[in-house]
């Protein structure tokens, strides 16, 4: 496993989350704050069926799911949903996500993650992945570019600055906070609120009569 400190390593899962929202991704992540919602539930019941550590056969292709992978190197650590090892030698990593097939760049960079740790621990290229819609029963294949491995070990550094500061991120405030389980932990609109408010110096400068010599 890696070996630097816990502070500087990064569970792949984290990159979402900051790419989607950075508070969100700060509240999980450093405050330790998790809840559930319709949506979190549907994606958890997903991964489970995926998660569960097994190994298949067919044609040749052997399916390993709930694989662990790290990348010593660039301090990443997590679970591969599903990694499909093809008899041609190619290595083909499957994220599972609930909802239709769709594009995002939160699930791109979570599968580019995956594939930079298989290389490291398996030695070969990985160039390809899908992510996989359990409701649409469909696979979407995302290439595995250097546009997007940039973008991914960025979205790393991001996410290693943020748990060493310890600090949390401004709320967006925008469309994505209803449908976020961490609204309520979050209150997006009440702290977003008190960074408007404009504060009257003079009403904490005390008169001169109040000054005591």
């Amino acid at each position: 496993m890696a070996t630097l400190p816990d502070t500087q390593t990064v569970l792949i899962s984290a990159l979402e989350h900051y790419s989607y929202c950075p508070r969100q991704c700060a509240l999980i992540h450093v405050e330790n704050v998790f809840d559930e919602n319709l949506f979190t539930l549907r994606g958890s019941m997903a991964h489970e069926r995926a998660d569960e550590p097994t190994e298949t056969t067919s044609g040749g292709i052997v399916e390993e799911r709930g694989l662990p992978i790290w990348s010593e190197h660039y301090g990443l650590y997590g679970k591969a949903d599903v990694v499909e090892f093809r008899p041609d030698g190619l290595i083909y990593p499957i994220e599972y996500k609930h909802g239709p097939k769709r594009q995002s760049v939160h699930d791109d960079l979570q599968l580019c993650a995956q594939a930079i740790c298989l290389e490291e621990m398996f030695g070969r290229e990985v160039s390809l992945g899908a992510v996989y819609s359990s409701s649409s029963h469909a696979r979407r294949e995302v290439q595995i570019t250097h546009l997007l491995r940039e973008k991914t070990l960025e979205a790393v550094e991001a996410v290693r600055e943020m748990r060493s500061s310890g600090l949390l991120p401004p709320p967006v405030n925008d469309s994505r906070c209803p449908n976020c389980s961490l609204v309520i932990a979050c209150m997006p609109g009440a702290v977003a609120g008190l960074s408007n408010l404009r504060v009257d110096d003079s009403l904490f400068t005390p008169c001169e009569s109040e000054v005591v010599e």
